[in-house]
C-alpha cells in the first residue's frame, strides 16, 4: 500500500490519522511526544486546576485497534522532498508516498533574548509544569519576606492579552484569592498584583471591540491591571522594563504574546513566508511537490486574502481535508480545494464569565462562559479524560477549590523571577 508519513500528532496530524484508519495507506505517526496534548487548557494546568494527564492522551492509545496506523518516537529534523524522505535526529530515514506536516507552533519572543531566558510561557506540558511551581514558590518566599520584598515577589507581569493571556490572567487571580489569606494567612490580596500587557490598543485583538471592552471590565473587576499600547522592551532577574520607559519589580514574567510555526529547519527546500510558515496551494500541498501537503500552524493558507489563524480549528479541518484529498489521489480523482469555515472564536475571564464570537453571534458573561466550557469539553480527547475535566470543573466552580496546589522538582531552565 503507499506509504503516507504524518509529522506531528498535534490537532492537525491527528484528525489526519484518524481519517484514514482503515483505508488502503500504510500510516506512520511520527512525534517526538507519545502523547497528544490539548493545548487550549494547558494554563488550567499551570493554574493548578488540572492534572497534566487530563489533557494529555496516549496516541498508542487512540490509534490501538488501527492495523494500519503505526507509531514512532522520533524527533524529525528534516524531509527531502524530492527523494521522498524524511529524516530524524535517531534512527533510520522515513520514505513516504505522501508526507503531511503537521508540526505544529511554539514560542515566539521575537529576538528578546533577555526576556526569552526569564519568561515563562504555556506552550508545553512542561513549561505549564515550570509556571505552576514557580508560581506557588514565589508564595512560599513571600511568607518570610519584608513587605518590600513580598510585594516583588507576589506581582505576576503577562505579557501578550490574547485568549491565552485573558485565560490565564482570570485563572491566576482566582488561584490567588484562593491561597491569598487561606494557604497563606499572612499574606493579603492587596499583597498581590497582576499585571495584563498588552502592544495593540485593546484586549483580544482578534475579537470584536465589544468583547474586548467586556474581557477588560472583567479583569480589573478580578484585581487584574491591564495596559493596552505598551510592550515589553526588557527583563532581568528582579524586573521588567516597558516600552513607557518603567521598571517593574516582579516575582514572575509570563510570555503569551505570539507563536511561530515549528518548522523543519534543515533540508526541507520549500518557499516559506518571513513568519517561518510553509507556502501551500488551495489543497495545501507544497509548491512543486503533488503529494506533499502541510496542515495547521506550519501553513501559510490564504482565504479571502487574509492566512488562517493558528489555532486548533483550522488545523484539524485541513487534516481532515489533506486526508480526503489522499483518499481521492488514490481513486484518481481530482482534488478538491480546502474551505475552512470558520466555527468561532471564544475564550473564558474567570468565574461564570467569558466572551465568544459563533457565526456572528456575540456571546459574553455566563451564556459566553457555558459555551466555552461545551465546546473544550467536546473536543478533548478520551472519554476518561472529558470526564475527569468535567469533575474537575464541578469541583473548582461549587467548593472554590483548586486541588492540584503541589510544588514538585523543576525541569525547566532556571527564571528570573
Amino acid at each position: 500500500m503507499p506509504r503516507v508519513v504524518i509529522v506531528g500528532s498535534g490537532f492537525g496530524g491527528l484528525q489526519c490519522a484518524r481519517r484514514l484508519v482503515g483505508k488502503p495507506a500504510d500510516v506512520l505517526l511520527l512525534d517526538r511526544h507519545n502523547y497528544h496534548l490539548f493545548t487550549p487548557l494547558l494554563y488550567q494546568v499551570a493554574s493548578s486546576l488540572l492534572n497534566p494527564s487530563e489533557i494529555a492522551y496516549p496516541v498508542r492509545t487512540i490509534f490501538r485497534g488501527a492495523r494500519n496506523v503505526s507509531i514512532r518516537l522520533a524527533e524529525v529534523t528534516g524531509a527531502d522532498l524530492a527523494a521522498g524522505t524524511v529524516h530524524t535526529a535517531d534512527g533510520p530515514a522515513e520514505p513516504f508516498d505522501y508526507l503531511v506536516l503537521a508540526t505544529g507552533a511554539r514560542v515566539n519572543f521575537f529576538g528578546q533574548d533577555a526576556i526569552a531566558a526569564r519568561a515563562f510561557s504555556l506552550g508545553s506540558l512542561p513549561a505549564a509544569f515550570d509556571l505552576r511551581n514557580h508560581v506557588l514558590s514565589r508564595f512560599e518566599a513571600a511568607t518570610t519576606a519584608d513587605l518590600p520584598a513580598r510585594q516583588r515577589l507576589l506581582t505576576f507581569v503577562i505579557v501578550g492579552a490574547g485568549p491565552t493571556g485573558v485565560e490565564y490572567a482570570g485563572a491566576l487571580s482566582e488561584l490567588v484569592r484562593l491561597m491569598a489569606g487561606r494557604d497563606y494567612p499572612g499574606i493579603s490580596r492587596a499583597d498581590v498584583r497582576i499585571l495584563l500587557l498588552e502592544g495593540t490598543d485593546r484586549v483580544l485583538p482578534a475579537f470584536p471591540a465589544t468583547l474586548g471592552e467586556d474581557a477588560r471590565q472583567r479583569l480589573q473587576r478580578l484585581g487584574v491591571t491591564v495596559r493596552t499600547g505598551v510592550l515589553m522592551r526588557d527583563a532581568d532577574d528582579h524586573s521588567v522594563t516597558l516600552s513607557t520607559g518603567e521598571t517593574v519589580p516582579c516575582g514572575t514574567l509570563v510570555w503569551t504574546a505570539g507563536v511561530r510555526p515549528n518548522g523543519l529547519e534543515s533540508g526541507l527546500t520549500a518557499p516559506r513566508w518571513k513568519s517561518g510558515r510553509l507556502e501551500v496551494d488551495a489543497c495545501l500541498r507544497i509548491p512543486g511537490h503533488a503529494r506533499a501537503f502541510a496542515v495547521g500552524d506550519v501553513a501559510a493558507f490564504v482565504q479571502d486574502g487574509q492566512p488562517l489563524p493558528m489555532l486548533a480549528q483550522p488545523a484539524m479541518q485541513a487534516g481532515r481535508a489533506v486526508a480526503a484529498n489522499i483518499l481521492r489521489d488514490l481513486a484518481g480523482q481530482p482534488l478538491v480545494p480546502f474551505r475552512y469555515r470558520d466555527p468561532g472564536i471564544m475564550a473564558t475571564v474567570g468565574r461564570n464569565a467569558g466572551v465568544a464570537l459563533i457565526r456572528g453571534i456575540a456571546l459574553k458573561g455566563w451564556p459566553g462562559w457555558i459555551t466555552w466550557l461545551a465546546v473544550h469539553l467536546f473536543f478533548i480527547i478520551g472519554f476518561r479524560n472529558r470526564v475527569a475535566v468535567l469533575l474537575r470543573w464541578a469541583w473548582n466552580y461549587f467548593f472554590y477549590d483548586r486541588p492540584i496546589r503541589f510544588i514538585t522538582e523543576r525541569s525547566g531552565k532556571g527564571k528570573n523571577v
